[in-house]
């Protein structure tokens, strides 16, 4: 049987009023409004394109202040949340070596890992607000009414792999700059002349890049929650708009 757009408008409104819910009710009105051609607003009342903004601006702002916080000196390294410790198989050697006086050498590889990150963090900028552009406008909705850090969560269950694609040449070349492959080289070739210690190996810039990405996620999530909650971080006009309802 064939029903016309008439009949389902007024088949939704009639089952808004007979809803069991505030939620329900609202489920139906908005699908009348969209069979009636409106659904450009939200029930907040907001434009879908004012939510896309908002939330692209609370990560690109958050990205920035992130980004800026980390690509100084000690932005990782002082930071025991998202410092970056010795990949698993490199803190054996390290313990090896504290047993014959050489912990020093294991010690500045770690230092030379955070100082890599951060000489990175900086060009994860321009990374970050390129895949913030991807977002949808069903995403955006889904995000808006979702936890304080739903768009970190949604930005990196969605980006990562791309993300660690582009970074990790980056990570590669600062490894290089801050002199972690030769700090590596001269620890395992220590390691190595002692009597009957296995053989380890250690991927140096896989092991940066996700401690790296991991400590960028968290930070942003604390940046988005404090844009949610907070009015003093609500920098721009877009994000007061959006934000301050």
């Amino acid at each position: 049987m064939n029903i016309s757009r008439r009949q389902a408008i007024t088949f939704l409104v009639s089952a808004a009023c007979l809803a069991s819910s505030p939620a329900q009710a609202q489920s139906f009105l908005d699908k009348a409004r969209k069979a009636l051609g409106g659904g450009g607003t939200t029930s907040s009342g907001l434009g879908e394109s004012e939510i896309i903004s908002g939330l692209k601006e609370a990560l690109r702002v958050g990205a920035d202040r992130v980004v800026t916080q980390l690509g100084t000196t000690d932005g990782f390294n002082a930071n025991p949340d998202i410092h970056i410790p010795l990949p698993p198989t490199l803190q054996k050697v390290q313990s090896t070596l504290k047993t014959v006086g050489l912990s020093g050498m294991a010690d500045d590889l770690e230092l030379r890992l955070n100082r890599a990150a951060e000489t990175a963090a900086p060009e994860a900028r321009q990374l970050f607000w390129n895949a913030v552009s991807t977002m949808s406008i069903d995403d955006a909705q889904k995000i808006y009414n979702g936890p304080d850090d739903a768009a970190t969560n949604y930005f990196q269950g969605r980006m990562t792999p791309e993300l660690r694609e582009k970074f990790t040449p980056v990570v590669n070349d600062s490894l290089k700059e801050v002199g972690a492959i030769q700090s590596y080289d001269a620890m395992i070739g220590k390691y190595k002349s002692l009597p009957f210690v296995p053989d380890v190996t250690a991927d140096l810039s896989d092991h940066v890049v996700t401690e790296a990405l991991g400590g960028l996620f968290l930070l942003l999530g604390r940046e988005e929650k404090a844009i949610r909650e907070n009015p003093a971080a609500r920098t721009t006009e877009i994000l007061k708009t959006v934000f301050g309802r």
